[in-house]
C-alpha cells in the first residue's frame, strides 16, 4: 500500500475537509436546496434529507475516499490497482472513466453558468465605480444569453481561473485556493445573512426552512431528498476519490466524511437564511429557485439594497462554482499526468481547453442552436441529463457494488483501522444493500421524470 501520492498530499485533515466541502458546495446549494426545503415540508424535509445522507450519501462518500487513499492514484489507475489486489477484472476501471467523463461534461456547462455569475459580479463592481446599473434584470439576462461573444468570454475566464489552480498542484494550487476561498465563501454568506437579519424577516425565513410540515411528505418528496443527498456530495464523478488519494493515512475517513456532509448541508441552510429574508423583504414570498431567482428576481432586490450586496452575492456564487470546478478538472488532469509524459501544467491546460470547446455547445444552445434538440432536449439540458441523471448515479452505484462486494477485505480493514466495529458493520450493510437500492431508484426516477415517463 502506498502512503503518498505522486501528485502531492493534503497537509492536514482540515485541508481535505475544506477541499472536499468546496467540491460539494456549489451553485445548487445556494439556489436549489433552500427552495427544495421550503417547498417540501421544511424541517421535515431537512430530517428526511439528513436521513438519506446517512443511508446513502455517507456510505458512498466513505467508499470513494477509501478507494482513493488505498490506490493513491487517479480514479482509473487507482481502481486498476485495487482490482488487481482483489483479483477482480480490470474492467472495473470503467468506474473511473465514467467519473472522468461525467466530470468533464458537467464542467463544460457548469463553466458557462459560472461565467454568468462572473459577468454579474463585474456589472455590480462597475456600478460601484459609476457604471450603469441593472435597470431591467430580465432584459439584461436575456441579452446575456443571446450574446455569444459575452458568454464565450466569461466561459473562458472561468476556465482560466479553474486551470490556474489545478495546474499548480495539490499543495500550491488546490490547498492554497480552498484555504482562501472557503473562508471567503463563509464570510460573504455571513454578511448576507447579517443583512437578512436586519430586514425583520429572519423568523419568517426560518419558518420557511425549518417549520416541519409532514403533510407534504410523499413519494416524490422522498425521491427529491434522496437525489439531493446523493448529488450534493459530488458523488459518482470520482472527485472525492481523487481528493482521497491525497489524504494522509492517519486521518479517519468516516469522521472527515461526516464533516464534509455537515459543512455541505450547513452552507445550504445558511444560504437559505441569507437569501429568503431578502426575497421576502423586496420581492414577497419565495416562489422558486434556479436561474430565474438568481439572475432576474434578486437583481431587482439589489437595485434597492445597493450594488455592494449584488457584488457580494455574485462573488459568493462565483467562489462556490470555482471550488467545485477545480475538483471536476483534477481527476482527468491526474490521469493524464500518470499516463503520459506531460507535466501537470500541460495536462491541466489541455483538459481545460478541451472542456472549454465542449462547453461551446452549451453556449450556442442558448442562442444560435436553440432550435437543436436531442431526445427533445436543448443541447445544454441534454448534457446535464446525461451527466447528472445517468452517469453520476451509475458511477455511484458501481462504486457501492465494487467497494461493498468486490474489494479485498484486507484493503477495507486497513483503511478503517481503529474505527468501532459496529460503525464498520453498519457501513458495510448500508453500502452493500441500502445504498445501491436507493441509488438505482433515484437514477430510474430521475431519468423517467426528465423524459416525461413518470
Amino acid at each position: 500500500m502506498q502512503t503518498t501520492s505522486q501528485h502531492g498530499m493534503w497537509s492536514s485533515r482540515l485541508a481535505f475537509i475544506l477541499a472536499a466541502s468546496g467540491s460539494a458546495v456549489g451553485l445548487g446549494n445556494i439556489w436549489r436546496f433552500p427552495y427544495l426545503t421550503s417547498d417540501n415540508g421544511g424541517g421535515a424535509f431537512v430530517l428526511l434529507y439528513l436521513g438519506c445522507i446517512a443511508l446513502c450519501g455517507l456510505p458512498v462518500l466513505i467508499a470513494e475516499i477509501m478507494m482513493g487513499r488505498e490506490g493513491r492514484k487517479s480514479p482509473v489507475n487507482a481502481i486498476i490497482t485495487l482490482a488487481k489486489e482483489s483479483n477482480r477484472s480490470r474492467a472495473w476501471a470503467g468506474i473511473g472513466w465514467i467519473g472522468m467523463v461525467a466530470g468533464v461534461l458537467i464542467l463544460s456547462f457548469y463553466s458557462v453558468v459560472a461565467g454568468w455569475t462572473l459577468h454579474y459580479a463585474f456589472l455590480y463592481a462597475a456600478q460601484l465605480f459609476g457604471g450603469a446599473g441593472i435597470e431591467d434584470p430580465a432584459a439584461t439576462f436575456n441579452e446575456l444569453l443571446g450574446n455569444v461573444t459575452e458568454l464565450t468570454f466569461w466561459h473562458a475566464v472561468f476556465m482560466v481561473l479553474t486551470v490556474g489552480v489545478v495546474a499548480l498542484g495539490v499543495e500550491k494550487g488546490l490547498e492554497r485556493a480552498v484555504k482562501f476561498l472557503m473562508p471567503a465563501l463563509f464570510i460573504m454568506l455571513l454578511i448576507l445573512a447579517g443583512y437578512g437579519a436586519t430586514t425583520g424577516h429572519l423568523g419568517e425565513a426560518a419558518a420557511f426552512l425549518f417549520q416541519p410540515d409532514f403533510s407534504k411528505i410523499n413519494a416524490n418528496v422522498v425521491l427529491s431528498a434522496m437525489g439531493q443527498a446523493f448529488f450534493s456530495l459530488s458523488l459518482g464523478m470520482c472527485a472525492m476519490m481523487t481528493y482521497g488519494a491525497y489524504l494522509p493515512q492517519n486521518v479517519s475517513i468516516p469522521r472527515v466524511a461526516v464533516s464534509v456532509a455537515l459543512a455541505d448541508t450547513g452552507v445550504a441552510l445558511l444560504a437559505g437564511l441569507a437569501i429568503f429574508p431578502i426575497v421576502i423583504q423586496y420581492l414577497g414570498a419565495p416562489t422558486g429557485g434556479g436561474p430565474g431567482l438568481i439572475f432576474t428576481s434578486l437583481p431587482s432586490a439589489f437595485n434597492q439594497m445597493g450594488a455592494i450586496f449584488g457584488l457580494i452575492f455574485f462573488a459568493l456564487l462565483s467562489v462556490a462554482a470555482w471550488t467545485s470546478s477545480i475538483s471536476l478538472l483534477e481527476p482527468a488532469t491526474a490521469f493524464i499526468v500518470e499516463s503520459t509524459k506531460m507535466s501537470r501544467k500541460a495536462a491541466a491546460t489541455s483538459m481545460a481547453i478541451f472542456t472549454w470547446f465542449v462547453g461551446l455547445a452549451s453556449v450556442l444552445s442558448l442562442n444560435h442552436w436553440s432550435h437543436v434538440r436531442i431526445l427533445g432536449f436543448a443541447i445544454m439540458d441534454f448534457i446535464e441529463l446525461l451527466a447528472n441523471d445517468f452517469l453520476l448515479p451509475l458511477g455511484g452505484l458501481l462504486i457501492a457494488i465494487f467497494t461493498g462486494w468486490m474489494l479485498n477485505d484486507r484493503v477495507v480493514r486497513s483503511q478503517v483501522e481503529g474505527e468501532p466495529a459496529l460503525v464498520i458493520t453498519v457501513w458495510k450493510w448500508l453500502l452493500r444493500v441500502v445504498a445501491p437500492l436507493l441509488i438505482a431508484i433515484v437514477m430510474g426516477h430521475g431519468i423517467m421524470t426528465k423524459l416525461g415517463w413518470a
